[in-house]
């Protein structure tokens, strides 16, 4: 048998698997690392994160990626070279965090990277003349991580995803309900990045309802990039910029009437379509002079627009009669101004932190996709609808082996 078949198979027929799951976001701020024991796969999968850390991008590195990540025009040569770069990088930076934990690249059986989102396109932000294609694009080639690092990678998580008719995203309500479902309580997990996303989860003995996930819309982006351009801050710490503005309200009524946001049914989106050009384009054709707006008061007014579009989905979408709990994680949970809007919007709904499940909230994307490549190596893989509506069952991901 050829060797990799070889261990492949053993590594499949293990009854718990030590896998890496990697993580980084539209932030661009660094790379999520854990290190989880998993055993069973479907709805009997185990997970124990065994250790978690995050390794920042240096700003030279930030930068690069930042150059080409969520614009319309960017240099072909340069996405091939960062495609290779970042692998080589996010291959140091698992080898530095091993050596850190006293764990061997032989005591770990697979490494199952996420890659880095350069650009998201769901079919229904497309508007040329070209066939509609749910299409996404993250780098980070697995073959270059797996030999450098001398472990078997799942990379590419996203594409089998889009090529039955999913939009590549989110891919967190797969493994949420799998990990977090409750026979006590309906939930709901609310994740604030970049981009705000919830998953649903009735209660398992609820057999009424089904679990879903969907994008809400911004989170975190549209704040970053105003307080990047008038403040040279990365983001807007504890929300005190939000805090000494007022929302402009004419500038929300433009923003809210997107049609975006009346989209029914499980959804994804990105900030290539939440980008500042967005902002301006929707003032302008509202007929709102952003010039006239203080700065203090546009970062309110998007920090309301994303308080207001998380908790209307909610009420939107979730079934009426049930008051979920809601376990809240991300970069938005640091903002006291955006989360005070939310709990204001969801009066009824207790709000907890996500570390009340037990596990840091912090690590659960990157622990997401470990078990996502769990699935892959030992499960059945994950049910969803096709473009076809027809239900089909799918494994993610792309294997590398270290030689």
């Amino acid at each position: 048998m050829n060797p990799s078949i070889k261990r492949l198979s053993e590594v499949a027929g293990k009854e718990t698997r030590r896998i890496i799951g990697l993580m980084s976001g539209t932030s661009l701020d660094g790379l999520d690392i854990a290190l989880c024991r998993i055993s069973g796969s479907g709805k009997a999968t185990k997970v124990d994160l065994e250790h978690f850390l995050t390794m920042n991008y240096d700003e030279e590195s930030a930068a690069g990626l930042k150059k080409i990540s969520s614009v319309d025009q960017v240099s072909l040569s340069e996405i091939c070279y960062r495609h290779t770069w970042l692998a080589n990088l996010h291959a140091m930076m698992i080898l530095k965090a091993l050596d850190e934990w006293n764990i061997t690249s032989g005591e770990v059986d697979c490494i199952a990277s996420h890659g880095q989102t350069i650009y998201h396109l769901p079919a229904r932000d497309q508007s040329n003349d070209e066939p509609k294609l749910n299409s996404t694009l993250q780098i980070g080639d697995g073959d270059h991580i797996a030999v450098k690092t001398g472990i078997l990678t799942i990379s590419d998580l996203r594409q089998k995803h889009t090529a039955v008719g999913g939009e590549g995203a989110p891919l967190a309500g797969l493994v949420d309900e799998i990990l977090f479902s409750s026979d006590a309580e309906p939930r709901i997990l609310l994740n604030i990045g970049g981009i705000g996303n919830f998953t649903y989860l009735p209660a398992k003995k609820d057999s009424e309802n089904s679990a879903f996930t969907t994008d809400t819309g911004p989170g975190n982006t549209l704040i970053d990039k105003l307080m990047q351009h008038y403040f040279d801050e990365p983001f807007d710490w504890d929300g005190m910029t939000a805090r000494s503005g007022s929302v402009h309200e004419p500038l929300l009524k433009a923003l809210l009437s997107d049609p975006w946001f009346e989209g029914e049914g499980s959804k994804t989106t990105g900030p290539e379509y939440f980008s500042t050009d967005w902002l301006r384009s929707r003032a302008r054709n509202n007929g709102v002079d952003l010039k006239e707006i203080p700065p203090e008061d546009l970062v309110r007014t998007v920090t309301e627009l994303s308080a207001r579009t998380i908790s209307s989905l909610i009420k939107k979408t979730v079934p009426e009669k049930e008051k979920p709990v809601i376990y809240t994680s991300g970069g938005g949970v640091h903002n006291p101004v955006m989360m005070g809007q939310i709990a204001a919007g969801l009066p009824d709904y207790p709000m907890k932190d996500f570390a009340e499940l037990g596990m840091d909230p912090d690590a659960k994307e990157a622990v997401i996709f470990a078990v996502l490549a769990n699935e892959m190596l030992a499960g059945e893989g994950f049910s969803i609808d096709t473009d076809k509506g027809e239900r089909t069952g799918i494994n993610l991901g792309k294997i590398s082996f270290p030689q």
